[in-house]
C-alpha cells in the first residue's frame, strides 16, 4: 500500500497500515445501527410502546440522516479534519447504539437512533475521501476492502442480532448494546492517527453551488440514489413477495438472507474490476440488465429464489457506484465534495422508493404496477450510469472558459503593448 499522509513531512509505512486498519473497522460499523435494529424491532416497539407512527419514522431515518449529515460532513472535515472528525463520528455511533440500548421511552430511543445514524452518515462520506487521499494508487483496491467490509458488517448485525438476543435470555437491550462495543473498537485506531491529519486545501469547482451545475455530479447523485432504492424496497418488500408467492417466514428470512450475503463477494470484485477499466459503462449496462432479468423472473411467481440472486447480482451496482466517486475525481478534496453532495441527493431519491412500492402494492392489490415502477429507475439509473460511467473528471467539467470579449480585450492588449515595445526599439535606434 502506498499512503500520502502530512505527518512532520514524511511517509510512514506504519502509518498506511494503521489507516487501512481503521477503514476496515469503521466500515464494519457503518449499517449496524440499520440492520440491527430490524430484527427485534417488534420486541422493541412493544416494550416501549412504539406507535406505528414512531414505527415507520424509525425506519425512514436512515436515509433522511443519511442525506442531512452527509451534506454537512465536507464543511466539518474542513474546519476539524478528516482524521478527527471519522473519530467523532466513530464515538457519536457507538454513543447512539449505547443510549438506545438502555433507555425504556420511544422518543429517546429514537433521538438516539438519529445520533448513531449522523455517526454512520459522517463515515459514509469520509471514507472515500481518506482512501483517495492516503490511496491515491490502491484506490480501487481500498474501495474493494471498504465495500466488502461494509457488506459483511452489514450482514453480521442482521443475521448475529436475534441470536444474540436468545443468548441474552431475550434481552433486546443486550442485542442492541453489543454492537456499541464494536464501533467503540473501531475507534482506537484513529485515536493513534489524530497526530497525522493530513493537510487540506480547497479545490475550484467542488463547492457545493458548483456541483449543482454539474451534469457529472446529478449523473452519480442519480445512479447512487437509484440502486440503492432498489436496494431500500428489496430489503423490505422481498419477504412480502415471497410470502405472496407461498413461501414460508422462515423460507423468506433465509432467502433474504442469502440475498444480502451476496453484497460480500459482489463487493469483493467490482471495485477492483472498475479501477482496471477505461470506462465502467459495461459494468453499468451489465449490472441494469441484470435488474431487469431478474425483476421479470419475480413477476412470474416461479423460481423466485433463482431471479432473488439475479437480482443479487445486479446489487454490484452500490460497490460500483462507491468506486465512481474516487474514479470521477482526481483529488481528496473533490472525492469529499462529489461523496457528499452524490451520497445526500441519493439518499434523499432513495428513500422515496419503498414508501411509493408500499403505496402501490396496497393500492392496486399486486405486484404489476409496484415493478413497473422500478423498471423505471431501472431505465433512469441505465441513462445516468452510462453518463457517470464515461472516462471523465470532475475537476474538468467546471474549468472556466473566457467569453469572446474578453479574449479579444487580451489580444488588443497584447496588439498595443507590441506596437508600444515596437515605437521604443525603433526610438532607441534613431
Amino acid at each position: 500500500m502506498t499512503a500520502v499522509v502530512a505527518h512532520r513531512g514524511r511517509r510512514t509505512g506504519s502509518v498506511a497500515w494503521l489507516v487501512g486498519l481503521g477503514i476496515v473497522l469503521a466500515a464494519l460499523n457503518l449499517r449496524t445501527a440499520v440492520t440491527s435494529v430490524g430484527p427485534v424491532l417488534d420486541q422493541v416497539s412493544t416494550a416501549l410502546g412504539m406507535s406505528g407512527v414512531a414505527s415507520g419514522l424509525l425506519t425512514t431515518l436512515p436515509v433522511l440522516c443519511f442525506a442531512l449529515f452527509g451534506a454537512m460532513t465536507p464543511a466539518l472535515s474542513h474546519r476539524v479534519g478528516e482524521h478527527r472528525l471519522l473519530l467523532a463520528a466513530l464515538v457519536l455511533l457507538g454513543a447512539g447504539l449505547w443510549i438506545r440500548s438502555v433507555v425504556g421511552s420511544s422518543g429517546v430511543f429514537l433521538a438516539a437512533s438519529v445520533v448513531a445514524l449522523s455517526g454512520g452518515a459522517i463515515g459514509n462520506v469520509l471514507i472515500p475521501t481518506l482512501i483517495k487521499r492516503h490511496f491515491p494508487s490502491r484506490s480501487g483496491l481500498m474501495t474493494t476492502v471498504y465495500s466488502t467490509a461494509m457488506a459483511a458488517g452489514t450482514m453480521l448485525a442482521a443475521a448475529a442480532t436475534v441470536p444474540i438476543q436468545r443468548a441474552a435470555g431475550g434481552n433486546w437491550h443486550v442485542a442492541l448494546g453489543v454492537w456499541a462495543a464494536l464501533a467503540a473498537v473501531s475507534a482506537i485506531p484513529w485515536l493513534a492517527l489524530l497526530r497525522s491529519e493530513p493537510e487540506r486545501h480547497r479545490v475550484r469547482g467542488t463547492g457545493p453551488g458548483e456541483l449543482v451545475r454539474s451534469r457529472l455530479a446529478w449523473a452519480i447523485a442519480t445512479y447512487f440514489g437509484t440502486q440503492s432504492l432498489i436496494a431500500y424496497v428489496m430489503f423490505g418488500w422481498l419477504p412480502q413477495l415471497l410470502q405472496d408467492n407461498g413461501y414460508t417466514s422462515g423460507q423468506a428470512g433465509t432467502l433474504l438472507a442469502v440475498f444480502t450475503g451476496l453484497g460480500i463477494p459482489i463487493s469483493m470484485l467490482v471495485p477492483a474490476i472498475a479501477a482496471r477499466m477505461a470506462d465502467q459503462r459495461l459494468l453499468v449496462a451489465a449490472f441494469c440488465g441484470a435488474y431487469a432479468i431478474g425483476f421479470a423472473g419475480l413477476l412470474t411467481g416461479r423460481a423466485l429464489w433463482v431471479w432473488a440472486v439475479i437480482v443479487g447480482v445486479g446489487m454490484g451496482s452500490f460497490p460500483l457506484a462507491l468506486a465512481m466517486l474516487a474514479l470521477r475525481t482526481r483529488t481528496a478534496e473533490a472525492t469529499a465534495a462529489l461523496s457528499a453532495f452524490g451520497q445526500s441527493a441519493g439518499y434523499l431519491i432513495a428513500g422515496a422508493g419503498p414508501l411509493a412500492v408500499g403505496v402501490l402494492y396496497e393500492i392496486s392489490g399486486g405486484w404489476t404496477v409496484p415493478f413497473v415502477l422500478l423498471f423505471v429507475v431501472v431505465a433512469a439509473q441505465m441513462v445516468a450510469g452510462w453518463y457517470a460511467g464515461a472516462s471523465r473528471y470532475i475537476e474538468d467539467e467546471r474549468r472556466p472558459v473566457a467569453p469572446v470579449e474578453a479574449v479579444l480585450d487580451e489580444e488588443e492588449r497584447g496588439f498595443r503593448t507590441a506596437c508600444v515595445s515596437a515605437g521604443a526599439s525603433q526610438a532607441v535606434r534613431k
